[in-house]
């Protein structure tokens, strides 16, 4: 049996640029680096030092208040650089790639005939447990804990998110191994959240299938899990992206930890937007040169609204990574920026602009905030793009006040940064919204644990 659920709060940015369904090779980076900043609350315990030989799927280190949690090479080649920043923080192992791939084997196994132990054993050892994630906090989750359901999205609603049912259509049996793998590892069930009838999503076993359908957020786990399974304080809920999905099971299948996914490279500012074959890490020139405008443009790692600005082309692809967003700076002035129908090429979430005369209409919108920040204002625009039952502009408030009860009160367990995406493009306050949650639940994670 499945779920019909629609969201009917949110809202649906089309952006220019939207990858074409082709998938082509990557030439091979010759250097890939692993990034700590990626895995948030992890403090890296080193197990390598520098011009250490690795191979596929070997430690490059541990998390240091549990070091069960493990994080492994995705490449063969030498370890050329552990780079540090202030106070000797790590911020990269850099490895100089080799021609070809040597993978550490951890055996093939039938995930059935397997315990829970078992399975998470092999998740852990492969260093994949990092593609396991936790709600409340929204960090790596803690292997001893219970979690009570696990939930996977098949599918994005943000602004020119990639398709996972073409992506992963080579991917069919290790997608099915992998939910197999994280059925083990809860006593509820593992939910799957699908908005297409036509994709083999929909045959997948051993999962509960979650029919969503509405506007962005519909594709977040955080708005899927309040809808169906809500999380209470004292209650965990991992969720895995779907791709990773296929990594875990590509684990069991091959006895190989594959660090391989398929990633759009979408924006305006690309070339021929399409989707590319990429190893996790790799360098970010050899996926965008001679693909791209780099004339006044910003790299995003991610997606426009939740994802991070790439330092140049001679950046790394973030362990999580499952788009490159290539979009234009917003560093020009609009003549008479303050009047809204100027133009006609402005996107509103409100009547201030023609843009709901042309609800399909594809837009270039640049980074520009046009408007500086401001005073917190009661004007109900956060809720009508807040799909989850909490007052957002109360529990920002809360989390600024450093007010503990409050913020139980108010939904903090509940929430996560991408879940309040849309309130900073929206919000006449122009505030960081996604900043202020985020520290919230750091907060959260210091005081109650």
């Amino acid at each position: 049996m499945s779920q019909d659920i629609r969201i009917k709060k949110g809202l649906t940015i089309k952006l220019k640029g939207k990858a074409e369904e082709t998938i082509s090779a990557t030439p091979r980076s010759g250097i890939f680096a692993i990034q700590p900043k990626d895995f948030h609350g992890i403090t890296p315990k080193m197990a390598v030092k520098v011009n250490a030989e690795v191979s596929v799927g070997d430690v490059l280190f541990y998390s240091k208040s549990n070091e069960q949690i493990k994080f492994t090479s995705p490449v063969s080649g030498t370890v050329t650089e552990i780079k540090r920043g202030a106070k000797r923080k790590i911020l990269a192992i850099v490895i100089k790639s080799n021609a070809k791939d040597e993978f550490k084997n951890f055996g093939k196994a039938a995930v059935k005939s397997l315990s829970k132990e078992q399975v998470l054993s092999k998740i852990l050892e492969s260093g994949c447990w990092g593609f396991v994630n936790q709600r409340p906090y929204d960090v790596i989750a803690n292997p001893t804990d219970e979690a009570k359901a696990i939930f996977i999205s098949s599918f994005d609603t943000a602004p020119l998110s990639p398709n996972y049912a073409f992506a992963l259509k080579d991917q069919k049996a290790a997608f099915q191994a992998g939910v197999d793998a994280l059925s083990k590892l809860t006593a509820g069930k593992v939910y799957l959240s699908v908005n297409e009838s036509t994709s083999f999503f929909n045959k997948v076993e051993n999962a509960e299938i979650l029919n969503i359908t509405g506007k962005h957020p519909a594709g977040n786990v955080g708005v899927q899990i309040s809808k169906v399974d809500p999380i209470n304080q004292g209650e965990k809920v991992w969720t895995v992206n779907a791709q990773d999905v296929a990594i875990i099971g590509n684990l069991f299948l091959t006895g190989e930890y594959r660090a391989n996914r398929v990633l759009a490279l979408a924006g305006s500012e690309v070339n021929a937007p399409q989707y590319y074959q990429v190893t996790l890490g790799q360098g970010l020139d050899s996926l965008l040169k001679g693909k791209i405008n780099t004339e006044n443009t910003r790299i995003i790692s991610g997606n426009v609204l939740t994802g991070s600005k790439a330092a140049s082309i001679e950046d790394f692809l973030g362990f999580y990574d499952n788009i490159i967003s290539v979009i234009p700076e917003g560093n020009v002035h609009r003549m008479l920026g303050w009047f809204p129908f100027v133009g006609g090429k402005i996107h509103s979430a409100s009547r201030t602009s023609f843009s709901w005369l042309s609800p399909n209409k594809e837009y270039v919108l640049n980074t520009n905030l046009n408007g500086e920040e401001r005073a917190l204002v009661v004007t109900g625009e956060m809720e009508k793009v807040m799909p989850l039952d909490i007052f957002p502009m109360q529990l920002l408030k809360a989390i600024i006040a450093n007010d503990i009860e409050k913020m139980e009160n108010l939904g903090i367990y509940e929430v996560a940064p991408e879940d309040f995406a849309l309130i900073d493009y929206t919000s006449s306050s122009k505030i960081e919204a996604q900043q202020i949650i985020r520290e919230g639940l750091d907060l959260m994670i210091n005081e109650v644990g």
